[in-house]
């Protein structure tokens, strides 16, 4: 790889990978590395040709592709079998943060070997298209149908789904849920509320950068006195949200919504608000790797994610689809969710900045 492209990496990974570097990618902890053959795989349900159409015939698709993809995990599982019973790919997996896969990307700059990258963070694949790291493909099939606003006009990366960051509460302990942001810097939080760390969790970076974004200092004046009140860091987003399902806290803020949902749904004491002032809904866009050594098959997997068939993936595991058509059961839609209109620009040249502050401001 090019000295200029090495750049480009190191400069594409933004607050994450500063953040990332600062403490060691012992803190990162291990992702998870799945391989599936597509003997094993267990086919989805028929999806029409018109929507999973792939750059190449499917049937004539061999060899394999690497994907490093950002949970869900049970999501990214189910696609990678579905992708496989389709075209007889041999899809590799690494499944970690986002944080995790550009320390992973970042180790590995030398010898690329990811085909495809599915992250939680749009800023994130703003910087690497800036960076030229990433294969444009105009010719995605149903492309036209993703929201506009999350994915890019050339194809270098598409928001197949989203989610949305809220405030999360302990049924059985909160009677009376907070309703906005705000709210949490009361009396009566004092010492319950768990925030997700953003060096760990894409969607919490881009919640902290898109409300400063968009409330300025008024954004770290909230943070001030909910730091105050003690609120503490509590790892990435499963790890914030599981000490208040079992009562050890009560609130989670910027709780990314997927989770509180299929928790709720197998009988977890957890529900979810999106304060009516506003929330940061943060894309998961895919994009095609410009070192990649598949296309072809990169190109298929990007059809795939935008399919009808991977699309119902989506929304059974309670994430949002990043297609305008399709609306989600059981959960707030995207049009439904009040949405802060964040300058994702901005956050990509501004996460590095709003991440260490934000990190300091915790460890004081």
């Amino acid at each position: 790889m090019s000295i200029k492209m090495k750049k480009s990496l190191k400069t594409s990974t933004l607050a994450l990978m500063s953040v990332l570097i600062g403490v060691g990618l012992s803190a990162c902890g291990t992702g998870t590395a799945t391989k599936q053959s597509s003997a094993s795989a267990t086919p989805s349900a028929a999806t029409p040709a018109a929507t999973t159409a792939a750059s190449a015939d499917p049937k004539k698709l061999s060899g394999k592709l690497v994907v490093y993809s950002a949970g869900p995990n049970d999501l990214a599982v189910k696609i990678q079998k579905g992708f496989q019973a389709k075209t007889g790919v041999e899809v590799e997996m690494f499944q970690g943060t986002t944080g995790k896969i550009l320390a992973r990307m970042e180790a590995e700059k030398a010898n690329p070997v990811v085909d495809v990258v599915v992250l939680a963070s749009l800023p994130a694949a703003i910087g690497m298209t800036k960076s030229g790291l990433t294969l444009p493909y105009k010719e995605a099939k149903g492309a036209d149908k993703l929201l506009p606003a999350y994915s890019d006009k050339e194809g270098n990366y598409f928001s197949y789904s989203l989610s949305a960051l809220g405030i999360a509460y302990n049924t059985k302990l909160v009677t009376t849920p907070p309703k906005e942001w705000n709210d949490l810097t009361k009396p009566e939080w004092k010492d319950k509320v768990n925030i997700p760390d953003p060096a760990q969790s894409g969607s919490a970076l881009d919640f902290m950068t898109g409300y400063v974004n968009k409330n300025g200092d008024a954004g770290w004046d909230l943070f001030n006195k909910v730091k105050a009140n003690g609120a503490i860091i509590a790892g990435a987003n499963q790890e914030a949200l599981d000490p208040v399902i079992s009562g050890a806290k009560s609130i989670v803020m910027a709780s990314v919504d997927y989770m509180t949902y299929a928790s709720k749904a197998k009988g977890e004491p957890i529900d979810l608000i999106y304060p009516a002032g506003g929330t940061v809904i943060s894309p998961r866009p895919a994009m095609i790797m410009k070192a990649s050594k598949n296309t072809d098959n990169a190109k298929a997997f990007i059809d795939y994610l935008i399919s009808d068939e991977a699309q119902k993936l989506v929304t059974d595991a309670y994430v949002l689809s990043g297609r305008s058509d399709i609306q989600v059961q059981g959960r707030p839609s995207a049009k439904d969710i009040p949405a802060l209109q964040v300058d994702w620009g901005w956050m990509n040249d501004n996460q590095t900045t709003v991440s260490q502050k934000f990190t300091q401001l915790f460890k004081k």
